[in-house]
């Protein structure tokens, strides 16, 4: 990972709130906040919590008492999730690092995070983390990206953009989201955090936007994808945008789009 594979400024999370999350975000955040509540807990911790999807489908599972603390590592995503929820709710908002939380030992239930630990620099140590605000017997939850090629929208955007720029192609996706799909090596780093009792299970969605345009503006300019084409040139972002548009209109057709997604669903307990 590099350091722009973290930044999500400018005008990044707000198209990211509008057309990525529900692209590819929404059908997890409730199979993961469905888990959450089976587990009927107190206090919960998310991290990496985005623009808030996650955020809000356990808010809506769970009853009133039920405290919620969703943190961030940018400002700017932290600011357009608590912008979405209403000015009372129970949720607290915090820009943290999840590889230093801010927080007592033993303090949470539940610590879950939505399709961040990929952009941990430390996985090991962001897992030691979660464990170490974790009561006894809590649970931590997160989710990971299956590989690229079993996530279709993500495999032709980064094939395109590789012809517009084929002597540096942009490998965000490709290095990041969809850089840490291997169960084995992800036992073995939440094994060297702590956690004895580990199960992993690989989920399918279907990934469906109204048009072919709507997939490649999200990807291309609503996630640091945006970043890497900036700097091989800032003048080419929409004729970026422009070859992914064209080579998903290829490969799903004009009209609305309908493509495969796959990730990893983890449960760790100490």
């Amino acid at each position: 990972m590099v350091a722009d594979d973290k930044v999500f400024t400018g005008s990044i999370p707000e198209i990211y709130d509008r057309l990525m999350v529900p692209l590819i975000f929404e059908p997890y955040a409730h199979d993961l906040a469905e888990r959450i509540a089976r587990a009927a807990p107190h206090d919960i911790l998310e991290t990496a919590a985005g623009t808030g999807v996650l955020t809000r489908a356990i808010a809506a599972r769970l009853p009133a008492p039920t405290r919620i603390v969703a943190t961030d590592l940018n400002q700017a995503m932290i600011d357009q999730a608590a912008a979405r929820q209403p000015p009372r709710d129970r949720v607290t908002w915090r820009q943290t690092d999840a590889l230093a939380l801010p927080f007592e030992d033993r303090t949470f239930d539940v610590v879950v995070c939505q399709f961040g630990a990929m952009f941990f620099p430390d996985r090991v140590k962001g897992y030691g983390e979660a464990r170490r605000v974790l009561k006894p017997e809590g649970r931590f939850l997160f989710n990971v990206w299956d590989r690229i090629s079993e996530n279709e929208f993500a495999d032709v955007v980064t094939e395109a953009l590789a012809k517009v720029f084929p002597q540096d192609p942009p490998q965000f996706m490709a290095r990041t989201p969809h850089g840490h799909h291997d169960v084995g090596k992800i036992r073995e780093e939440l094994s060297a955090a702590g956690f004895a009792d580990i199960a992993i299970e690989t989920v399918e969605h279907r990934s469906k936007a109204p048009s072919p345009r709507d997939v490649a503006v999200a990807y291309c300019q609503g996630t640091p994808l945006r970043n890497e084409i900036m700097a091989r040139d800032a003048a080419r972002l929409d004729d970026a945008t422009k070859a992914a548009t064209e080579a998903l209109a290829h490969r799903f057709g004009s009209g609305p789009v309908d493509g495969r997604i796959r990730a990893h669903v983890i449960a760790a307990t100490g």
